[in-house]
């Protein structure tokens, strides 16, 4: 999958499932769970435990495209891509990665907070940028920074709910992603993947 093309899949189906546990056990699980519910992009951060072996286990999978969060390191980037990302998705601006990203031939969103660091993103290469972490003022927010930057594809990734993630997309975003809302911890803990899956559901209904 062409970086291009993932930016049009995302932004078709906008929004994807994001995967942030110290559960090793349970990433697998969570993340079938929300499969079966309807998510088609997922993603899988570093920072989870075994996130690479997870990245190469659902890539292999139809339907499904699979990204790796929180890469922070050109290292990562490559050891990421090597197990089938086909996206890359930081909580910083890093130049090196983005241009990683390029040259390993996946998409790339940049971790922004502000429109100086959106467009400073933009402008190395990141095709999306990931707004984090989530301002005070919301979707208002993102309205105010497309007002003069209209060309932005923003997709926030953190404060996105099922009662809002249809107001942040209404402001202009790109897309959404759902974090811990969509993998809530107790629910992790206790093995509820019943209820991540009826999360799922009602996150994606949502989306409007």
């Amino acid at each position: 999958m062409r970086p291009e093309e993932f930016v049009t899949l995302l932004g078709t189906l906008r929004a994807s499932a994001i995967l942030r546990t110290q559960i090793a056990e349970a990433a697998a699980p969570a993340m079938d769970a929300a499969i079966r519910a309807g998510f088609r992009i997922v993603e899988f951060t570093l920072n989870t435990p075994g996130a690479i072996d997870r990245i190469a286990e659902f890539s292999r999978r139809d339907g499904l495209v699979v990204g790796a969060g929180t890469v922070l390191t050109v290292e990562e980037a490559r050891a990421a891509v090597g197990a089938g990302a086909r996206f890359l998705v930081s909580p910083i601006v890093d130049e090196a990665v983005i241009d990683e990203a390029h040259a390993l031939g996946v998409c790339m969103l940049a971790g922004c907070h502000t429109p100086t660091e959106m467009m400073r993103a933009h402008r190395a290469g990141s095709q999306v940028v990931k707004l984090f972490p989530a301002p005070a003022s919301g979707p208002a927010y993102v309205k105010a920074c497309l007002g003069p930057l209209p060309f932005l594809k923003i997709v926030p990734t953190s404060g996105v709910t099922e009662e809002n993630a249809r107001l942040w997309l209404a402001a202009g975003c790109f897309a959404v992603g759902f974090v811990g809302t969509l993998f809530d911890a107790e629910d992790m803990r206790a093995g509820r993947f019943d209820r991540i899956e009826q999360n799922a559901r009602r996150s994606l209904g949502s989306l409007g």
